[in-house]
């Protein structure tokens, strides 16, 4: 097994020394293997070029101890220029200046670690061809903005260098002087106490998770609105959830996620800002706990999406309907009241 995991790569053998007692396994090859990241260890991990004792082990997290002998296989470096895939896409417009697509919940924007094919750029390298080429860089050809995995919505791509200018101008300005505007839709645990506000805090990386956010001093500016458009009740009659419309003012990573927990009001379906809200499922009734339970998601849709054309100068106004997962939460919730 250790061969096959080994094979065509660079091979690392790591013993757990004494002094290090009972680790997690990639705190200890992240400690003796410095030359390594964290995020590349762990894609390592979970793509199985790691063995413990002989056996295979994809999880980061498993606690290794005096004597264990790990193997890791570092394959050699990929070709970094993403190739086209045929995948199918939702095309809401197009012209020779910009794309606008409406991207399904678990469809990656760009390659990465442990992401390194089926992601949207792949299928725009293979819808437009060579009109991306360079464009934003050889990694993200023609991205200007990028939605979570696990958030469905309408994005836009540039196709060329002007539109690529224009486009990232307008995301860095978010509407402050100009006419862009990004909308969400989210279902949120609870009840706002205002129906319209502002979150204004920081956001940072998270000192301990460096796979999360979270509201930090002295991190980036994050500006998100929100109005509340609709509450769902439990079967007790009593609020359990509500449906938010939101719009940035800027855009970091997880924004609304982390804004909406930060007021105590977390998506539902986020095992990652909201995972002590499980409980709250049991208010629900079942045909709203059985759809929680079937999206697997986070309940957050980029519903709308307006800007100035890059060549034209028009506005431009498009808007998505709930996918099929919100919509039968939506009606599950509504079917509750």
């Amino acid at each position: 097994m250790a061969d096959s995991i080994t094979h065509g790569a660079q091979k690392f053998e790591v013993v757990v020394a004494g002094d290090e007692g009972s680790v997690r396994l990639d705190r200890v090859l992240a400690q003796r293997l410095p030359e390594l990241s964290r995020s590349r260890l762990k894609a390592l991990i979970q793509a199985g070029q790691v063995a413990v004792k002989a056996a295979r082990i994809r999880d980061p997290a498993y606690h290794v101890t005096k004597g264990d002998t790990i193997i890791i296989g570092v394959p050699e470096a990929a070709d970094p220029t993403p190739k086209g895939e045929q995948i199918a896409l939702a095309i809401v417009y197009e012209d020779d200046d910009v794309i606008v697509i409406d991207k399904p919940a678990g469809l990656v924007v760009h390659p990465a670690a442990g992401h390194e094919t089926g992601t949207l750029v792949n299928a725009l390298i293979a819808h437009c061809g060579a009109s991306l080429s360079g464009i934003g860089g050889v990694r993200r050809p023609g991205i200007v903005h990028r939605l979570d995995k696990d958030t469905s919505g309408l994005m836009v791509v540039a196709k060329n260098d002007l539109a690529h200018q224009s486009l990232s101008a307008q995301f860095a300005d978010h509407g402050r002087t100009g006419d862009m505007e990004r909308g969400y839709l989210a279902f949120a645990w609870g009840v706002p106490s205002r129906v319209k506000g502002t979150v204004d805090v920081r956001i940072d990386r998270h000192p301990h998770a460096r796979e999360k956010m979270a509201v930090r001093q002295g991190g980036r500016e994050a500006v998100t609105h929100y109005e509340m458009r609709e509450v769902f009740a439990g079967p007790e009659g009593k609020p359990v959830a509500s449906l938010i419309a939101c719009r940035l003012e800027t855009g970091r990573t997880h924004q609304i996620r982390v804004h909406l927990s930060h007021i105590g009001h977390p998506l539902l379906g986020d095992s990652v800002y909201g995972p002590h809200f499980k409980t709250k499922a049991k208010q629900l009734g079942p045909e709203s706990q059985a759809a929680l339970s079937a999206l697997d998601r986070q309940a957050l849709h980029a519903y709308l999406l307006v800007l100035e054309h890059p060549r034209t100068g028009q506005l431009l106004h498009w808007e998505s309907a709930l996918p099929e997962d919100l919509l039968l939460l939506e009606r599950s919730l509504k079917a509750a009241l």
